[in-house]
């Protein structure tokens, strides 16, 4: 039975807050998931180029996460400290990702245009998403206050960040083939803009946080790397992106060059693992999450993931592929149920400790370290391909790089659920101590709302 202290904020505004997230992630899902593909095979830059610049794109990426975050504590404006970065970037986020995909350059023909045009394009909107996302994410512990309703805002969340992967991961390369690549990023920043501003009317922040101006961002940072349960549970997070990532950015080499099918069927193939993933989220709570903890329930989605990945490197046909996709789609679920959950245990867990609530800071940084998963994904990328003979330029691809595609989709992504488990079993956050957390920061809300 459902009681006042379960849930302390209405279902509509757990929907509507959860509905922004589809249109925070349609973007994100769409870059990761196809813009290698996008600018490496269609618009033909050379895949060592894609890679450097990578490299350099993702270290700008992960500093900005840890600086806005910080600047998101700080804010003191008339629309509060995290709504400001939602409500005045949602629109150029959404302009800037269809000029992504606009790009008026051919490789082939003039490889530095093209990287320029799609280098300055990625920057920007990288900086833009990271503000609305570290305003939106930043909310999730302030907005719902204990487990059992973050496990339902969260639930909310990814029924719609499932419906965005669908869309800005599964969908484009039958969308890009119906309208074109331009056709489908302005389709897709559409459907964002909608989501995010619909959702915004029913966001809300704590009142007493609005003095709080934190910490200076020396001391910020210390604190902030200090923390046992923030290190793991990020480096957790670390490892699972560099799995999900690469599986991501393969699938579509992966089904062109290793089972030689049409690169649209990756439409059907993630399309039957987010389904999957957004029917299992509701038994993921109920089931599992509600029962054990946070810490447990993730270490046994990440060895759901293992259990579908491991036989895609061997599947001899589409088919098989398909039913593997069942079991990701099983394990993706617990991963995007839980993964913003566990965070604002450590944002609650910091706050006890310091006095502050920091969740910009520590989801900024969070973002940060995840963001440092792309430069493995990319490095791989780049120096592992290039060894089993891919070659943007030629016509017709080696036979040895069906099985470069094969390992390359397979390998990194099981490494990097082993160790994703490996550091949520040396997460600190559960048990007696973590009730104990809870108590004390119940404890401090009462206090404050008396006063």
């Amino acid at each position: 039975m459902t009681t006042v202290s379960e849930f302390q904020t209405s279902a509509k505004t757990r929907l509507m807050y959860a509905l922004i997230s589809l249109g925070v992630a349609t973007p994100v899902e769409a870059v990761s998931g196809i813009v290698a593909f996008y600018i490496v095979d269609v618009k033909n830059l050379p895949a060592a180029w894609f890679a450097a610049f990578w490299f350099f794109y993702t270290i700008y990426n992960a500093v900005n996460n840890p600086v806005l975050g910080y600047m998101s504590d700080r804010t003191r404006s008339r629309w509060g400290r995290r709504l400001p970065y939602i409500l005045f970037t949602g629109l150029p986020y959404a302009a800037t990702f269809a000029l992504l995909f606009t790009a008026p350059f051919d490789g082939r023909e003039n490889p530095v245009a093209l990287l320029v045009y799609f280098g300055a394009c990625l920057v920007v909107w990288e900086g833009l998403y990271t503000a609305i996302a570290t305003g939106y994410y930043g909310l999730l512990p302030e907005m719902f206050g204990n487990y059992k309703e973050r496990t339902d805002a969260a639930a909310k969340m990814n029924i719609f960040q499932t419906v965005a992967l669908v869309i800005g991961a599964a969908l484009p390369p039958l969308l890009a083939n119906l309208l074109g690549w331009t056709g489908m990023a302005t389709l897709l920043a559409v459907i964002s803009v909608i989501a995010i501003y619909v959702g915004y009317p029913f966001l809300f922040e704590r009142p007493e946080l609005k003095t709080d101006t934190g910490f200076p961002l020396g001391e910020a940072v210390k604190a902030t790397f200090y923390n046992r349960s923030y290190l793991t549970a990020a480096g957790a997070q670390m490892m699972r992106f560099i799995a999900t990532g690469t599986l991501q950015t393969g699938i579509l080499f992966y089904l062109k060059y290793s089972l030689r099918v049409d690169e649209s069927n990756a439409t059907v193939i993630l399309g039957i693992a987010f389904l999957v993933a957004m029917l299992s989220l509701y038994p993921w709570r109920n089931w599992v999450a509600n029962k054990l903890d946070s810490r447990r329930t993730l270490m046994i989605a990440n060895a759901v993931m293992i259990l579908g990945i491991v036989p895609m490197g061997f599947s001899p046909s589409i088919a098989f592929t398909y039913a593997a996709a069942v079991v990701l789609g099983i394990g993706l679920g617990g991963l995007i149920l839980i993964g913003d959950v566990i965070m604002a245990e450590v944002v609650d867990e910091d706050e006890v400790k310091t006095g502050h609530q920091r969740a910009g800071m520590y989801f900024g940084m969070s973002g940060f370290i995840i963001t440092l998963s792309g430069l493995v994904v990319s490095s791989v990328f780049g120096l592992l391909l290039p060894a089993f003979g891919y070659d943007t330029l030629l016509e017709v691809q080696p036979p040895s790089v069906d099985l470069g595609f094969r390992i390359f989709l397979t390998v990194p992504t099981s490494i990097g659920f082993l160790l994703a488990i490996l550091l949520l079993w040396l997460y600190p956050l559960h048990g007696d101590y973590l009730k104990k957390i809870k108590e004390t920061l119940e404890k401090k809300k009462a206090a404050t709302s008396s006063a």
